[in-house]
C-alpha cells in the first residue's frame, strides 16, 4: 500500500528498537504472531515487540472460529549444579570479592536474596544506576551506586577486588570498560541469560537461571564468611562522605543536593520516584538514598527525555495507594507536558518536580567540559504555575530554600496532579564530576 498516507517501512523503522517485529500477511497467522510477540516481550530481557497490520490485510475477513493461542508462563532454567559449584569455589577463594548488582535483581524480585547473600558472606555490593535499590542503603554491605561517571567513589572497590560477581547485570547499565579496562578481572556471571561477551567481560563461570534460585543455591554452597573486608572500601566511610557532600547544600541556594535531601526526608520508603533524563539524573543517581527495590525508576540506556511525567502517570494508575513523585529538568518536562491533561483526566495524583534552569543542562554541561562553550542549549520557559492552571492542575513555585520542604509536603498532601517549579542552581556540577 505505497499510496497509504505517510508511507514508511515500519518494520525497518522499529527493527533496531524492538526485540522482535513482524508483519501480518494473512488473518490466519494473527494468533501465532500475537502469541509470539507477547512471549518474547515478557522473556528475559523484557522489552517491546511490534506487530504491523497492513491496511489491505485489516480489510480481509478473519475466521470467526479462530481463538487466541494459550499463554504459557515464561521462566528461566534452573541453575546447573556444576556452575554453582564452580562459582562457589571462586567466591570462597577470593580475598576481596565485590558484587556488581544490576536491574535484573530488581526485575526478578531477588533483592532480599541478594541482601541476605551479601550480608552473610560479608561481600560488599555496588549497584548500577538502574539497579539502585537492589540492596538497601542501610545495609552495611551497600557501597551505593556506580556508573554515574566514568570514575566514581566506589571504583576503588573494583580496583582492589580479586573477584567481581555480576548479578543481573547488563552492559547498558555500566560499560565493563569502565571497571575492567584491562580485561583482566576475574568475573562470575549470575543471570537469567548467558553473558554478552566482550574483551572487557569474560566470565570464568556463568550461573544461568532464575536469579533468586541461583543466589539461594550459592548461599547454601558457599560456607566461608569473611570477617574482614581487607582493602575493599568501607560502606560506613563511603556513606559518611556521601552524606557530608549531600549536606553541603547551604541555606541560600536551591541546588540539587538540597532538593534531594528534602525529598528523601519527606518521602516514605514505599513512595515511588520516577526520574527523567538530564543533569538532575546524575545527582539523583549518586545522592538519593533508596531503602526498598522498585521504589525508584531511572531511565538509562536509550534514555528518552520526557519519560518522567507519562511514566509517573502509569506508576500512579498501577499503584493508586502509593504516592508518586516525578523529577525532571525543564527540557525533559516540556517534551511531554501535554500529558498533564491525561493526569487530570485520569486523576493520577503525581507530584511533578521540575528543576528549572532555562536550558538543556546535561548537554550544556558536556559542551562546556569539551568545547568551553555552548550551542543551542538555552531556551525560555513559560510560567509553569500558569501552565499548570491552564491544564486544570495545581502549580507551586519554590522561591527560597526555606520554603522547599513545606511546599513539597503541601504538594504531596494535595492528592492531585501538580507541578512544583524549582529554579535550581547547578553551580556544583563541577564538584560532581571531580575524581574521587
Amino acid at each position: 500500500h505505497r499510496e497509504s498516507h505517510q508511507y514508511v517501512d515500519i518494520l525497518q523503522l522499529f527493527g533496531p528498537i524492538t526485540k522482535w517485529n513482524a508483519r501480518v500477511e494473512s488473518p490466519d497467522v494473527v494468533p501465532e504472531i500475537v502469541r509470539k510477540a507477547f512471549k518474547l516481550a515478557e522473556a528475559e530481557k523484557p522489552g517491546s515487540t511490534h506487530i504491523e497490520l497492513p491496511e489491505n490485510v485489516a480489510e480481509e475477513e478473519a475466521d470467526p472460529k479462530q481463538k487466541p493461542l494459550p499463554r504459557e508462563p515464561v521462566s528461566a532454567p534452573t541453575p546447573s549444579r556444576a556452575s554453582v559449584e564452580q562459582a562457589a569455589l571462586l567466591i570462597e577463594k577470593a580475598v576481596r570479592p565485590v558484587i556488581l548488582s544490576g536491574n535484573g535483581v530488581i526485575r526478578n524480585g531477588s533483592s532480599a536474596e541478594l541482601t541476605q547473600f551479601a550480608e552473610r558472606l560479608q561481600i560488599p555490593v555496588v549497584t548500577t544506576v538502574m539497579g539502585k535499590g537492589a540492596i538497601p542503603w542501610t545495609s552495611p554491605m551497600s557501597l551505593l551506586t556506580i556508573g554515574i561517571l566514568p570514575r566514581d567513589h566506589e571504583i576503588a572497590g573494583f580496583e582492589d577486588s580479586d573477584l567481581v560477581v555480576c548479578i543481573g547485570y547488563d552492559f547498558v547499565e555500566y560499560d565493563p570498560r569502565s571497571w575492567n579496562p584491562r580485561g583482566d578481572r576475574r568475573i562470575v556471571h549470575v543471570d537469567a541469560l548467558p553473558a554478552e561477551i566482550s574483551a572487557h567481560y569474560l566470565p570464568e563461570v556463568e550461573v544461568i537461571g532464575e536469579i533468586r534460585e541461583s543466589l539461594q543455591a550459592l548461599g547454601q554452597r558457599v560456607r566461608t564468611a569473611r570477617t574482614s573486608l581487607r582493602s575493599v572500601p568501607s560502606s560506613t566511610a563511603i556513606k559518611k562522605t556521601l552524606e557530608s557532600e549531600l549536606g553541603e547544600h547551604g541555606e541560600e541556594l536551591l541546588n540539587p543536593q538540597r532538593v534531594l535531601w528534602d525529598l528523601r526526608e519527606i518521602l516514605e520508603p514505599d513512595d515511588l520516584l520516577i526520574s527523567d533524563v538530564g543533569a538532575h539524573k546524575l545527582w539523583l543517581s549518586r545522592f538519593f538514598r533508596v531503602v526498598k527495590p522498585k521504589t525508584i525508576i531511572i531511565s538509562n540506556g536509550l534514555s528518552p527525555m520526557g519519560i518522567a511525567l507519562p511514566g509517573g502517570i502509569a506508576a500512579k494508575l498501577m499503584n493508586p495507594d502509593r504516592r508518586v513523585v516525578t523529577l525532571s529538568g525543564d527540557g525533559g518536562f516540556l517534551m511531554s507536558v501535554h500529558e498533564l491533561e491525561t493526569a487530570k483526566r485520569e486523576n493520577a495524583a503525581t507530584v511533578n518536580v521540575v528543576f528549572r534552569d532555562g536550558g538543556l543542562g546535561s548537554i550544556r554541561w558536556k559542551q562546556m567540559a569539551k568545547f568551553k562553550r555552548t550551542v543551542g542549549t538555552e531556551f525560555g520557559n513559560p510560567d509553569l504555575s500558569d501552565l499548570a492552571k491552564a491544564f486544570g492542575v495545581r502549580g507551586f513555585r519554590v522561591d527560597h530554600p526555606s520554603g522547599l520542604n513545606s511546599i513539597l509536603r503541601e504538594a504531596l498532601e494535595s492528592k492531585a496532579p501538580c507541578i512544583v517549579d524549582i529554579p535550581v542552581d547547578y553551580g556544583d556540577n563541577p564538584f560532581l564530576v571531580r575524581a574521587h
